[in-house]
């Protein structure tokens, strides 16, 4: 399937604009389509303010902004968009009849493959689909604001979707670096199906006399542990956006309840914003009434997008977590506050809802029922299973999160794992991570707490439990394949070297974090990347902790396959013929002639080993020659302890089976988790500062 490379945006404001820069960072081909020249002109002052921006805070250097630039190109008039153009994205105004003359002109411009898909929040998909004249390629996509910043965007499917189209598209967003919902056809869809109404309810909390703009704001930002309450966040967006979107879905879902307050419609009027300035401090029982009313709202509604197929109750989490920028998930809150406790609010929520409703009263889901008179919290999954033609794909669905492995992720990947490998019917296994990276480490969070509590033996046991999920991939009959074709840092990275095979993209991205954050590789990464790269290259990537680009994880051989994204298919079905590999740990970089392999077993050579740990530069090397700086400022950040252990267990790889290495690994864990300096270097990550150790 030949991947979408030129994609045009119809629409040159701040989202449209917004889609065309995101899309043009990630090396996309872009037009910038709009009517008249001051409207693309004003589209790219947007992009190159917001550029600008990024420059002064050190996000992009001046020579990535010209290329950014460079790669979009500004059209006036729709008609002109390119015939060649892969995918059209049109974002003009959330009105029917403009995008639809929109549709009509691209369907009459644009060549037979091109895809056509509708920036909507609101607009039925299903509709737009009929109306664009090729409505087998044609989706719906909902980026969030800023679609720069924010990682969320809904994929909504027509009915008549052609699955090649949904892949091509889901692909791109992907390639965008976005988290993606793919969801149904439902006013709303997910995050704005729970969002607005919490936004209203807020307004109806007010006009009662319940509490102060401020005291709600304060109250939900209590209860929901975000940053911004619901009034805070329209006088953000604009209170006319809240009220459009708050009378669709009345009018769409047939529910009054929904309808926008009387007081929002009064500030629109009045061309004013809500007052948040006053007194925030509440009493008891307003914080009670006011969380116990929102978390009503969010509760049932979350309840009834999944009872209704729109998305899974972990895309209905995630959407909140990554779209709003919640601390939890509805879902997640339900577990926290309790399930039955959850059922009363919602039901309570039902109960006012059926006073404004009475034909058609507002229902809480049978299933949330159930689940409540079970007295059982929500189960979670994230690790999804598909097989075809014999080949398993496992994908591990935790995006919001980086995909990072906590107990939940590698207790469900080793039985997805078991059930595979006992499949006669499957004979490759494929793992990958969704989102843009494929595994960003273990939850780092999860040891923080466990030091703290004094409980460092449930450590041991979750990283041994993560010991026997690898082996289930390293002594599989079956061809194991890791797709990293994202970010994998440290046990991410551990769980790709536990394949048979790792397949990259130039958006590959290895990294072992682990000793400048006070504890070593303890998932097999002092084991083998040593016995795949030999000794020096291994110290060179775990010890200093380098940053490795797709070419140089290639070079190492870390990396075995570094292809095309249009090529990752292919080359997974090729390597599914070829089988298993005759020598997975040949012990030296796969290009011995590259200069990082070079540099690692001329300076991290056994000789030069003692004068490294004791922080000296090597004899024969230059402390002023940039490269050897690098390393040397690197191993000065890590934790003494961290380095030393690490450097030890990628010694004996010289000398053990990789068994007893990874034993090895196991044996030391308290003792590494037991120093003060794991406690700092996993407490500052978290808290976003420089470790300060002491070697204790």
């Amino acid at each position: 399937m030949q991947p979408i490379q030129r994609v045009a945006i119809v629409g040159a404001g701040n989202m449209g604009s917004g889609i065309a820069q995101k899309t043009a960072q990630e090396e996309f081909d872009v037009q910038m389509v709009d009517r008249e020249q001051q409207w693309v002109d004003r589209g790219q002052g947007i992009i190159a303010d917001f550029l600008s921006e990024a420059v002064e805070r050190r996000i992009f250097s001046p020579g990535q902004v010209e290329a950014i630039q460079g790669r979009i190109t500004g059209v006036v008039g729709v008609e002109n968009t390119a015939e060649n153009t892969d995918l059209v994205i049109e974002a003009v105004f959330e009105d029917f009849d403009i995008k639809t003359a929109v549709f009509k002109t691209l369907d009459a411009a644009c060549g037979p493959e091109t895809i056509l898909a509708s920036n909507t929040s609101s607009l039925s998909v299903n509709a737009l689909a009929e109306a664009t004249g090729r409505a087998d390629r044609f989706v719906g996509l909902h980026f969030f604001y800023h679609p720069a910043k924010n990682r969320l965007v809904e994929v909504i499917p027509a009915a008549s979707s052609s699955p090649e189209t949904i892949e091509k598209v889901v692909q791109y967003c992907k390639m965008l670096g976005k988290v993606v919902i793919v969801c149904g056809d439902r006013p709303g869809f997910v995050v704005n199906r729970f969002f607005v109404p919490w936004l209203n309810e807020a307004c109806l909390l007010l006009e009662e006399g319940v509490a102060t703009a401020a005291q709600i704001d304060a109250a939900a930002c209590k209860a929901f542990r975000i940053g911004l309450g619901p009034f805070g966040l329209m006088n953000l967006t604009g209170p006319p956006i809240a009220l459009h979107s708050t009378d669709y879905l009345a009018e769409q879902l047939k529910t009054p309840r929904y309808t926008g307050a009387q007081n929002l419609r009064d500030l629109i009027d009045a061309n004013e914003h809500w007052d948040v300035s006053g007194d925030e401090a509440y009493s008891q029982d307003q914080f009670k009434a006011i969380s116990e009313r929102l978390y009503g709202v969010v509760f049932g509604v979350a309840a009834q997008i999944v009872e209704e197929g729109v998305c899974s109750m972990e895309d209905v989490d995630r959407g909140a977590k990554v779209g709003l920028r919640w601390a939890r998930g509805p879902f997640e809150m339900m577990n926290r506050v309790g399930v039955q406790d959850a059922h009363i609010m919602a039901s309570q929520y039902a109960d006012l809802s059926a006073q404004t409703d009475q034909d058609r009263a507002w229902k809480v889901p049978e299933f949330f029922t159930k689940q409540a008179q079970q007295g059982h919290a929500w189960n979670f999954s994230y690790v999804d299973t598909s097989i075809e033609s014999g080949v398993a794909t496992l994908t591990i669905n935790r995006p919001e999160a980086m995909n990072a492995l906590n107990e939940t992720v590698v207790g469900q990947l080793s039985e997805a794992l078991d059930e595979v490998n006992a499949n006669d019917t499957v004979h490759t296994i494929v793992v990958d991570g969704a989102g843009k990276a494929f595994v960003a480490g273990a939850d780092v969070k999860f040891f923080v707490d466990k030091i703290r509590a004094d409980s460092i033996p449930d450590i041991v046991t979750f990283t041994a439990d993560g010991h026997t999920m690898l082996d289930k991939l390293e002594s599989s009959s079956k061809t194991t394949i890791a797709l990293t074709t994202g970010l994998a840092l440290g046990g991410g990275l551990e769980l790709a070297l536990a394949c048979d095979y790792r397949i990259g993209t130039r958006r590959t991205q290895f990294r072992f974090p682990e000793t400048s954050i006070g504890i070593y590789p303890g998932l097999g990464g002092s084991q083998r990347p040593a016995r795949i790269c030999g000794i020096p290259a291994a110290r060179w990537a775990v010890l200093a902790g380098n940053f490795m680009d797709a070419q140089t994880g290639h070079d190492l051989g870390l990396l075995t396959h570094l292809v095309d994204v249009a090529a990752v298919d292919g080359c997974v079905a090729t390597l599914a013929s070829t089988g298993k590999p005759g020598d997975k740990y040949p012990g030296r970089p796969t290009n011995q002639e590259s200069k990082i392999a070079q540099f690692a077993s001329a300076f991290f050579s056994d000789e030069n080993m003692p004068a490294i740990m004791n922080g000296a530069c090597p004899e024969g090397f230059d402390a002023e020659d940039k490269t050897v700086a690098r390393q040397l400022k690197s191993l000065s950040r890590t934790a003494p302890i961290a380095l030393s252990m690490a450097s030890g267990l990628i010694d004996s790889t010289a000398s053990t089976s990789l068994a007893v290495g990874l034993q090895m690994e196991l044996d030391q864990l308290t003792d590494i988790f037991s120093t003060k300096d794991s406690l700092e270097g996993l407490s500052a990550l978290i808290e976003g500062r420089k470790p300060t150790y002491t070697n204790a």
